[in-house]
């Protein structure tokens, strides 16, 4: 996994972008360990993503043909597994054909379409004050560790909705209840009420993330995507 650069410094509070790194300058400390969390049994719309070969990034099938990820995973030659909570076995492989993003939202078009069971995308924020899950296949400690080998998910409270992601666009952002995002998660969804609202972008490394919008990009998703 190789190392990623920050792409912006967007508060005071946040340490960057949430991509797979190592080698990368030591968080704050924080909860011990997705950091915390629990792993997951069964995710049909879980895509590992790759670049050049390498896991880098956590992302969502939205469709037979597209793959929902952030921008800032989006690197060299890319590829995807899906269909697997284990992101180096199982499920099936594509190359990605295509990418197209917006503000830290990346849309892939996979080379030929999978069968899988698609996220439902939501067309609304989530509230504030709600529990949302996240999932990403992330490092599960702050320092020293490497991504995740099967799935994670952890709950987290929406505390608003009017911050940016990595890019300037409209974002999520959440604290932790049970675990937070770390690098690895990029890319990863974060679900209200059974539909996907946001895409990991950017978190602080103690307790806080930001998911972009996925209902701010809805109009673009679905002229881009057809979903």
């Amino acid at each position: 996994m190789r190392l990623r650069p920050l792409v912006a410094v967007l508060t005071t509070a946040l340490a960057g972008v949430l991509a797979s790194a190592s080698g990368a300058t030591a968080a704050p400390a924080g909860p011990d360990p997705i950091i915390g969390g629990n792993t997951v049994s069964s995710a049909p719309w879980a895509a590992a993503v790759f670049s050049n070969g390498s896991f880098t990034c956590s992302g969502s099938v939205i469709s037979a043909d597209w793959v929902l990820t952030a921008r800032h995973c989006v690197s060299g030659s890319m590829s995807v597994r899906v269909g697997s909570v284990y992101r180096s076995s199982g499920g099936v492989t594509r190359t990605v054909a295509a990418t197209y993003s917006r503000y830290d939202l990346a849309l892939m078009r996979l080379s030929s379409p999978v069968s899988v069971t698609p996220v439902t995308l939501a067309s609304s924020n989530p509230p504030i004050g709600s529990t949302n899950t996240i999932y990403g296949w992330g490092q599960t400690c702050y320092s020293g560790c490497s991504a995740s080998s099967q799935l994670k998910t952890a709950s987290v409270r929406v505390t608003s909705n009017s911050v940016t992601d990595a890019y300037g666009g409209q974002a999520i952002r959440s604290t932790e209840i049970d675990g937070n995002a770390w690098r690895g998660d990029s890319g990863g969804p974060q679900f209200y009420n059974g539909r996907q609202v946001g895409v990991a972008s950017t978190a602080d490394g103690v307790s806080i993330q930001n998911y972009g919008s996925v209902a701010y990009n809805r109009a673009w998703i679905t002229s881009t995507a057809g979903v």
